[in-house]
């Protein structure tokens, strides 16, 4: 499969999965007599009740599923690393330098797509996400390629069978993939959070649920409330 054919697909997948987004992004269903939520807020309805969700921090849960894939890879950033400070220091030759670099890009492009590959596995196994599963398994069966060919470029770099040019070619061409597999995998990721946030909402009986990524510099402890660890505790069994 082409580079521009992968892309195609995950893009196309990934516009299915951002319109499901946009369908649960934190909309809480409306009580019964309650005003808009526009009017509610502007006019300080006596008892309107907001959430906030860190989904940075939520998200962090589905992480622990690759935990050790992650670990490789922060692995390999740091030889990475170190390698490019023992050249800066003078204690590495220049052809050891871009020898060593060459197969540790090379290592970690491969390392960083079996995280998201891996990801995919787990949440087209999932039944959480069973709503979205006919996607991940297109999206899944077009990675293989890319999983593949970041596979066949550490072992060539290795055994250091091609030129400069055309492994930085290569090299680019899995690095853009990651970064589509990424991307997408986080989408529907966010997904499953705010879905869990809409859930926990309802049952809290809030008006309105926002992300928050940062600080909130005034909670408003009696009218808002912090979800994400409810949300974290919802999620932590998904994958």
């Amino acid at each position: 499969m082409s580079r521009n054919t992968l892309f195609i697909v995950l893009a196309s997948v990934a516009l299915v999965l951002a319109a499901a987004a946009l369908v649960v992004q934190f909309v809480v269903p409306s009580k019964a007599g309650n005003t808009s939520q526009a009017s509610a807020v502007k006019g300080g309805q006596t008892g309107f009740k907001v959430g906030f969700v860190n989904v940075d921090s939520a998200g962090t849960v589905f992480l622990t599923a690759v935990s050790d894939l992650r670990e490789r890879s922060a692995a390999k950033a740091k030889e990475m690393t170190d390698l490019q400070a023992s050249y800066s220091a003078g204690t590495v030759k220049e052809d050891q330098f871009q020898k060593q670099a060459t197969v540790l890009s090379s290592e970690l492009v491969e390392v960083n797509i079996s995280v998201y590959v891996t990801l995919l596995d787990r949440m087209i196994a999932s039944s959480a996400f069973s709503d979205v599963r006919s996607s991940l398994q297109q999206v899944r069966q077009q990675a293989q390629p890319l999983a593949d060919n970041a596979k066949n470029l550490s072992s060539m770099a290795t055994r250091g069978v091609m030129s400069t040019n055309e492994f930085q070619m290569r090299l680019s061409q899995m690095q853009a993939g990651y970064s589509q597999l990424e991307k997408l995998a986080n989408q529907v990721l966010t997904l499953k959070i705010q879905q869990a946030a809409v859930k926990i909402a309802t049952a809290k009986g809030l008006d309105l649920v926002l992300q928050q990524n940062g600080v909130v510099l005034y909670p408003g402890p009696s009218t808002s409330m912090d979800l994400t660890e409810a949300v974290k505790t919802e999620i932590a069994n998904y994958l």
